[in-house]
């Protein structure tokens, strides 16, 4: 046997030449690969661990050495695995042709070729793992670099709007002020109840970013809510906005369901969701509704904001509590962001669902010590 084996590497040998520029001429390789001058050199590098296969002298080592290091040159080439896997494998089948061609009986080559199949697989298992190993550091990498870039710009959110908003929020009560003033010595005065209605709308929408923007503050005081009251407050401040768009409000809510928190909080995550509610049943005709249900049991009070406007799309509805997502217009795509973040800030959970029919918004808190009164 070991003659046979002596004879095909010399036979390999003596065509060495041909099989390499065959092999060059029909493999895949772009031009500005920046690791195009190597590829020869690797080729014959893996012939020579063909040789000392057939010679009986290679470990494995040697082939999972040359394997990584091949491994990192067409990873940061960045070609395509595929690509590298074909040029392995038509290297591969040239030997085996060759072999063929070598004068030895099938009998004596057998044993040969399952031995040039073994390293050839051997081969791609080290290189493809390393591949593989070396890109998803380099996606770790960047997704590190993506998450840390959007902190960064959250964070330059809030240090900005925490600037302006205050700018605003001073002249803003200022005005709500003297409305109220106007309201009170000219209480018949037309169109100051949709003036200081609107001022309010302005300064919910302040506050959504003053939440975005800052920590609790040490002088907010938690309390226990209960939600029957909390909503009707809601909904009668937003009745001129029900009426304008002609919307039918229905509420089925637990008089005992309350949760334990902060008033003004829970109060902009109601609004803001009736509001989105309010601008999407506009977008179809009559009836238009928006239903309200809040319940309570052992474990946890249960909230549920649900409209009969148009389906939200599979992928906007896992999107839709991302920070900057909007489909508005004029959208600035904190609103539900900020729901979501003051949620969890009360240990709760937020989530959406939409179909043809109905799209809901089912808020959770777990009932716990501070989520009902005390016995």
């Amino acid at each position: 046997m070991g003659s046979s084996r002596e004879k095909l590497i010399a036979f390999l040998e003596k065509h060495l030449s041909d099989f390499l520029a065959y092999w060059r001429k029909h493999m895949y390789i772009a031009d500005d690969d920046k690791y195009i001058d190597h590829v020869e050199r690797n080729g014959l590098s893996v012939f020579q661990l063909v040789k000392e296969m057939l010679g009986s002298t290679l470990h494995l080592d040697d082939i999972r050495a040359l394997a990584e290091k091949i491994a990192k040159q067409r990873a940061e080439a960045n070609i395509n695995i595929g690509e590298f896997v074909y040029n392995t494998n038509l290297g591969r089948s040239l030997v085996i042709r060759y072999a063929l061609q070598s004068g030895l009986s099938l009998e004596e080559l057998q044993p040969l070729i399952d031995d040039i199949n073994y390293l050839f697989d051997q081969f791609l298992f080290y290189a493809v793992t390393k591949y593989t190993e070396l890109k998803n550091a380099e996606i770790q990498e960047k997704n590190l670099l993506i998450s840390q870039s959007h902190k960064d710009r959250l964070t330059l959110l809030g240090q900005m709007s925490s600037s302006f908003v205050h700018e605003f929020r001073n002249p803003l009560t200022a005005i709500i002020g003297f409305v109220q003033l106007l309201k009170f010595e000219h209480p018949n005065l037309k169109y100051l109840d949709i003036i200081d209605h609107e001022l309010q709308q302005l300064k919910f929408r302040i506050s959504q970013f003053l939440h975005a923007s800052r920590k609790e503050t040490a002088e907010q005081q938690k309390e226990i809510i209960f939600l029957e009251q909390l909503l009707e407050e809601i909904v009668a401040f937003l009745y001129p906005s029900f009426i304008e768009a002609d919307v039918d409000v229905s509420t089925s809510i637990d008089p005992e369901a309350s949760v334990f928190g902060y008033k003004d909080q829970l109060k902009q995550v109601c609004m803001n969701i009736l509001l989105n509610s309010i601008e999407a049943v506009k977008e179809k005709e009559k009836p238009r509704q928006i239903h309200v249900h809040v319940s309570s049991n052992e474990e946890e009070v249960l909230m549920k904001i649900s409209n009969n406007g148009p389906m939200i799309p599979p992928e906007t509805v896992q999107a839709i509590f991302e920070p900057f997502f909007t489909t508005k217009k004029l959208g600035t795509g904190i609103g539900l962001y900020v729901c979501k973040k003051i949620i969890e800030d009360h240990d709760g959970k937020i989530m959406c669902t939409s179909d043809e029919k109905i799209t809901s918004f089912s808020i959770s808190f777990p009932l716990k010590k501070g989520n009902s009164l005390p016995v």
